[in-house]
């Protein structure tokens, strides 16, 4: 009888503890990714993604100068060091508008539509 109960608390506990696991990578959400460059301005200027999914922005930094990739509404920023490349990750968000700029050249704008 002990060793009925005991083994049915340990497959209960197995089960428990699996559903707890985090996703492995295939059932995991996949992120889009989106390659923006930059040399002064961002281009593509206007980036697009699907709702309730993360993104994955990679940014490749052709200027001579650093630059910082900003967007207060996305709550993401890097430094991109010049002729350098940056990968960054963005929660996924709801539809909308989200602005990004480059923190050193305020003039260098664009946004991220997610529909």
């Amino acid at each position: 009888m002990f060793a009925s109960i005991t083994s049915r608390t340990l497959t209960i506990a197995a089960v428990c503890v699996a559903a707890a696991l985090p996703l492995s990578g295939a059932q995991a959400q996949q992120a889009t990714e989106i390659a923006v460059t930059y040399d002064g301005q961002f281009q593509p200027t206007e980036l697009r993604a699907p709702s309730g999914k993360p993104i994955v922005v990679k940014v490749k930094n052709n200027g001579a100068k650093a630059m910082e990739f900003e967007s207060k509404t996305l709550k993401a920023e890097k430094v991109i060091p010049a002729k350098g490349e940056a990968v960054i990750n963005i929660r996924a968000q709801k539809a909308g508008r989200y602005e990004f700029f480059d923190e050193f050249n305020e003039k260098a704008r664009g946004v991220l539509i997610i529909e």
